[in-house]
């Protein structure tokens, strides 16, 4: 073959493989081969936090004037919690406190900075809440930064993950609050090594409930799901609250998620206990929601004094917490149908952290308990 033809042949054999390999590379299964393959030979560059203060040999030349910007704000806090852990009664409850300015779920996909998009509806098992956007007004350049692929990818993320897109949402979010920023997330759970390397003077409260609890308060009147036939590929119809979606990003970093044809409580609870051990890893403060609704004042006055916060009238606070019913799983299974699928998760999990440091990286000191 001449040489001239070879090299045409080379090339367009390059190039049809590159296609090929990108296209694979667009769906889950390439991207688990992806990840499998680089796993152990991929690891951070150390040190390079050493050159963030180095000035440019040019005074001409852009630089950053304000290097931690709203970052290194010492009112802010973060809350933290898991779908229908009592995460909006937590944030309602700050948004009664004078001085504050309480944001609702910042990443939601309903953007409540864009009126357009925010829509009217309210969930109305939100007891006491009539819209979530009130502070939002006005802050509609918010749209510019704001992506929509922060529910679904990327929700782990250590302390060298770089997305500097939602770093400044963050930072403009907290520069527009009036008042002292409470920032109430669903999403930042796996986020929070990233949390506090880039907002290590802020304070994060995370907020827990029981996984059964919580579990049925997902599910349509809380018994919609067989407890005996159902697998995570039946769920759809159930999946009110992003279970699928969340297995389908978290399974490239724990890839006992993957196995689909499990009874989707075991998924839940996998993701439950790994979000609490992230939460009192590296949370300030942990709160379990059965003492926030059994014994409000006595349970917020432990956590307003930490954060030096003053509540002058206690009536509008204690209106908004109303109990649940508190074992309400017991209408769905029976103990041992429970403990018999946590009983295997927890087993999976012992043997997946003994030979993992998964919670190691970003770990600066010891959290508050």
């Amino acid at each position: 073959m001449p040489v001239a033809a070879f090299r045409r042949l080379r090339a367009r054999i390059r190039e049809c493989f590159f296609q090929c390999l990108k296209a694979a590379l667009t769906h889950e299964q390439g991207k688990q081969v992806l990840v499998d393959s680089l796993s152990g030979l991929i690891s951070p560059v150390h040190g390079l936090h050493e050159f963030a203060n180095v000035e440019s040999p040019y005074d001409d030349t852009g630089r950053c004037s304000e290097p931690r910007g709203a970052a290194g704000s010492s009112d802010v806090v973060f809350l933290t919690g898991r779908f229908r852990s009592g995460s909006t009664l937590l944030w309602n409850i700050f948004r009664q406190l004078e001085g504050c300015t309480s944001f609702y779920e910042p990443f939601n996909e309903r953007q409540w900075f864009d009126p357009v998009s925010r829509g009217g509806f309210v969930d109305n098992s939100h007891l006491g809440v009539s819209e979530y956007w009130r502070e939002y007004d006005g802050a509609d350049e918010l749209i510019q930064y704001y992506d929509e692929d922060w529910i679904r990818c990327q929700l782990v993320m250590g302390t060298q993950c770089q997305l500097p897109g939602m770093k400044t949402f963050i930072e403009r979010l907290i520069q527009l609050s009036p008042g002292r920023p409470i920032l109430q997330f669903n999403r930042i759970d796996f986020r929070l090594p990233w949390i506090r390397r880039h907002f290590p003077d802020s304070t994060i409260v995370h907020l827990f409930r029981h996984p059964r609890d919580q579990w049925c308060s997902t599910l349509a009147g809380g018994t919609g799901f067989d407890p005996e036939a159902g697998t995570l590929e039946q769920f759809a119809d159930a999946d009110e609250f992003y279970l699928r979606m969340w297995v389908k990003d978290l399974r490239h970093h724990f890839p006992f998620l993957a196995d689909s044809k499990l009874h989707p409580y075991r998924h839940f609870y996998w993701i439950w206990k790994l979000s609490y051990l992230y939460g009192v890893r590296y949370a300030h403060y942990s709160l379990r929601f059965e003492d926030l609704v059994a014994h409000p004042r006595t349970t917020l006055q432990s956590l307003f004094g930490r954060l030096n916060l003053r509540v002058n009238h206690w009536m509008p606070i204690e209106s908004l917490v109303r109990a649940p019913h508190i074992g309400r799983w017991r209408a769905y299974a029976d103990d041992e149908w429970f403990r018999m699928q946590e009983t295997e998760c927890e087993r999976v999990l012992f043997d997946f952290l003994c030979n993992s440091h998964f919670l190691e990286a970003g770990r600066e000191d010891t959290p508050v308990e």
